[in-house]
């Protein structure tokens, strides 16, 4: 019977022996109780590179490297597995070639029914590639820790599943000031604003981040010493193998500056266009005023001429005085046109401001709206002050249409005076003397502190896009600059607007040279050359001239102008157009003078020119004028 129950045994030792013999993946090996290899299977051969013949006997030591055999290694992994029942670990071990491989290593001792220590069984598995793969990915995430603690542009930390900060690197310190143990377990919504916290907002950051994959948005934050700063932030959910949330990765940067940088490049663009849009009107204004000061300039001398030979109809004559007021009027319309494209000439002159003011009220009432109350505040004795009309007039519209935007449901505008002198150093912007302070006042919204510190800068409004050029404060400061006075805006939010305009009296003897009258000097009889492309223009100055008794010569361009000159020895005066195609006055003039440079020259001009050398010395006749303007400027020019 022990026969037979010793050959199953026998067929299943041998099974046992072959199935370990045909694994490949595992070096399987028995060791005796000294450590010495008493069997070998494919598997250890494929990767220790030792035939069995080679190996056994050998001690299983020899797999160890040298620093871990002079440790003591391979008997204290023997000890651990009598003590403990098995040893278990993972380690460098050498291959016959000399090579290593990381190897995990299980030590079991075999002991027989009695307790004797029969030896070990060893099973060693070669884990090189996982050991390699996992140095790479350490190393990786090694460098990316480095790299994203050194990244200082950047808040870049990640939150457990619930909000609370886990990590944080320098960029998030430098950004919000925290050093590294202030938040470190604190949740993230210490860094949202308590109105954004009132409002939920970190929990739908998460959420959304949770639900979508990613969370994007711009946002206010702020900082450990209480400011605030725009965020440009992303949260991005982290999860496991399993798709269990991990918690989230949260990157913010500081984007303040740059949006600042954006939005002052954007307002600068906008300021530039308008300049533009305000150069191409005025050009136009400009264009448009010479060509209606040409016609005026023909209405008016025909006018002129008419009533002198019909001055013994009252009615005609009456006829041709409303006619000649109509055509004044125009005159008024393109100097203002002229003073808003800046090609105006500022001429300081005594000024009544209650007949200004009342001489522009229809205008002012009609640009207002029913709305609006307007209401005068002069006291009797208002001295007049030197400016220019046309710009006090329409720095006067300016602030009144200011007022009336500052108002959009109604109120009321207060145009008033006051006179006040000043001693030398009271007022650092002044010049020691009398001033009057024209002033308007309004009932509207008013302005901040801020508003009120920008409010004269150039391109500076707050009409929004499209409905203020941001350069009608600004231009009424120059003005009132140039004339010597100072302008001043006064307000308060909600409390209403007052600007004031600080102009010099006009003195005694200013007042007096103005007031009298100009009487017509006498000039002999000259051979005049009139020189202007407007064929109407030229007969209406040529009819005025020998109206006056002298003798005319008419040119409709320069280069024919030239032609007359060089073949007429007699002319005794030049009067041309500034404002010709191919050459102009100011070019004729010049050419003139290199012929005769003793023949005095005259330049008509509809606005003010910026003119250099010779032709800037030369006297001008504006446009629109009178037979007595003419008269005025031939004396001087003949002096």
């Amino acid at each position: 019977m022990s026969e037979d129950r010793s050959r199953p045994n026998a067929v299943e030792d041998k099974r046992f022996r072959l199935l370990i013999d045909a694994v490949i993946d595992y070096a399987i090996y028995m060791i005796d109780p000294d450590g010495i290899i008493t069997s070998w299977n494919a598997g250890a051969k494929r990767f220790k590179g030792y035939e069995e013949a080679e190996i056994l006997g050998q001690h299983f030591s020899r797999f160890y490297t040298n620093e871990d055999r002079r440790a003591g290694l391979p008997q204290r992994a023997l000890d651990t597995a009598i003590h403990e029942g098995r040893f278990e670990g993972e380690g460098w071990r050498v291959r016959k070639d000399g090579t290593h491989f990381w190897s995990h290593v299980v030590i079991d001792p075999i002991i027989d029914p009695s307790g004797k220590l029969l030896g070990f069984a060893k099973i060693t598995r070669d884990l090189t590639d996982r050991k390699m793969a996992e140095e790479v990915l350490k190393q990786s995430e090694q460098q990316f820790r480095l790299l994203v603690q050194s990244v200082t542009d950047y808040a870049i930390y990640m939150l457990a599943a619930d909000g609370r900060v886990t990590n944080w690197n320098l960029g998030a310190q430098r950004i919000k000031g925290y050093l590294p143990q202030e938040v470190i377990g604190e949740h993230f919504s210490m860094f949202y604003t308590p109105q954004d916290r009132e409002a939920g907002e970190p929990q739908r950051t998460l959420d959304t981040a949770t639900r979508e994959g990613r969370f994007e948005s711009k946002g206010w934050r702020v900082r450990k010493d209480g400011t605030q700063f725009l965020a440009h932030v992303v949260v991005d959910p982290i999860r496991g193998d399993t798709g269990t949330l991990l918690g989230f990765a949260k990157i913010t940067r500081d984007i303040t500056e740059a949006t600042q940088a954006q939005q002052t490049l954007e307002q600068t663009r906008e300021a530039l266009f308008q300049a533009q849009k305000m150069q191409a009107i005025g050009q136009l204004s400009g264009g448009i005023a010479h060509d209606f000061n040409n016609l005026l300039t023909v209405i008016l001398g025909n006018l002129e001429i008419v009533r002198k030979r019909l001055a013994d109809d009252p009615k005609i004559v009456r006829l041709l005085d409303n006619a000649t007021q109509g055509a004044l009027r125009g005159v008024s319309l393109t100097q203002r046109m002229l003073a808003f494209a800046r090609r105006q000439e500022l001429k300081s002159e005594p000024v009544d401001i209650p007949a200004l003011v009342q001489g522009i009220s229809g205008l002012l009432r009609s640009s207002l709206g029913p709305s609006v109350v307007l209401e005068t505040r002069f006291p009797a004795d208002v001295e007049p002050v030197m400016a220019d009309v046309n710009q006090l007039e329409l720095a006067l519209l300016n602030l009144a249409t200011n007022a009336r935007d500052a108002m959009p449901h109604g109120g009321k505008i207060v145009i008033s005076t006051r006179s006040e002198e000043f001693q030398k150093g009271d007022r650092p912007a002044l010049v020691a003397g009398r001033y009057v302070c024209l002033s308007v006042s309004d009932t509207g919204e008013g302005m901040d502190e801020a508003t009120l510190a920008s409010a004269m800068d150039p391109f500076f409004t707050t009409k929004g896009l499209g409905k203020g050029t941001g350069l009608g404060l600004s231009m009424v400061h120059g003005f009132i600059a140039q004339l010597g006075g100072r302008f001043v805006l006064k307000s308060q939010k909600n409390q209403g607007t007052t600007a004031e305009l600080w102009l010099p009296v006009a003195t005694e003897c200013t007042a007096a040279l103005v007031a009298d009258e100009p009487v017509a000097p006498d000039v002999p009889r000259l051979c005049v050359l009139v020189v202007d492309d407007d064929s109407l223009v030229l007969t209406s100055t040529c009819l005025l001239l020998e109206d006056l008794g002298h003798r005319v010569v008419s040119a409709t361009s320069a280069f024919h102008a030239l032609e007359i000159f060089v073949g007429q020895q007699d002319i005794d005066l030049v009067i041309t157009d500034m404002a010709m195609p191919q050459m102009n006055g100011a070019q004729l003039a010049d050419a003139i003078r290199i012929l005769n440079p003793t023949v005095p020259i005259i330049l008509a001009t509809g606005y003010a020119e910026r003119l250099e050398g010779f032709a800037a010395k030369l006297p001008r006749l504006p446009k629109p004028f009178t037979q007595l303007s003419l008269v005025e400027v031939i004396a001087s020019a003949m002096k």
